[in-house]
């Protein structure tokens, strides 16, 4: 695959570009495709459970995307955030912080993924991080000045496994993490 030409069309937010590429398809033809694409902030996200508990801790904010997509756009969701320039645990521990306020302390790795790689560079870090109700040192809430207005909610895990089948939460990110907190976090022996 080689890129041929790259063309910014909006920089309000993120950069939306018009890239076209080549590329030798299967069969040994070259094809020339063109697609816009936006140029995402790479994140992370954390999920905060406890198992003595069987608790997570998840965010309801408003989401325009989702709203645009015919939902009422407030989603369920693990707390996360673009990197900025930081490592993505550093990243990961700053949102727990800021959008929950629970000052953990270490994350540990689950998943990484490409959330829409057809139209997006965007790439998430995930990870779980194991809290107790003595770590929340403040309500959290997110960051007024970047427009966050966080509600945070502590769930049975059980109960937030029944509203991904409910679609009450929809969240990808949010559903990657859950599922794999049920396989390997809270998978009974």
């Amino acid at each position: 695959v080689r890129i041929v030409r790259e063309e910014i069309l909006s920089d309000h937010f993120l950069p939306l570009k018009n890239v076209t590429y080549a590329q030798r398809r299967t069969d040994g033809d070259l094809q020339v495709q063109s697609r816009e694409v936006y140029d995402c902030a790479s994140g992370a996200a954390v999920l905060l459970y406890n198992r003595a508990h069987r608790s997570v801790v998840l965010t309801r904010q408003f989401r325009i995307g989702a709203h645009l997509a015919g939902h009422d756009g407030y989603l369920l969701e693990a707390a996360a955030g673009m990197l900025d320039g930081a490592d993505p645990a550093t990243r990961a521990l700053a949102e727990a912080r800021e959008e929950t306020g629970y000052a953990i302390e270490h994350v540990q790795p689950a998943l990484q993924l490409v959330v829409s790689p057809a139209s997006t560079t965007e790439r998430i870090h995930l990870f779980v991080a194991e809290y107790d109700r003595a770590q929340r040192c403040d309500r959290g809430g997110g960051n007024p000045e970047e427009g966050e207005d966080i509600e945070v909610l502590e769930l049975p895990f059980a109960t937030a496994l029944r509203l991904i089948e409910s679609g009450e939460i929809c969240d990808g990110k949010t559903i990657m993490l859950l599922q794999y907190a049920a396989l390997h976090l809270f998978a009974r022996s």
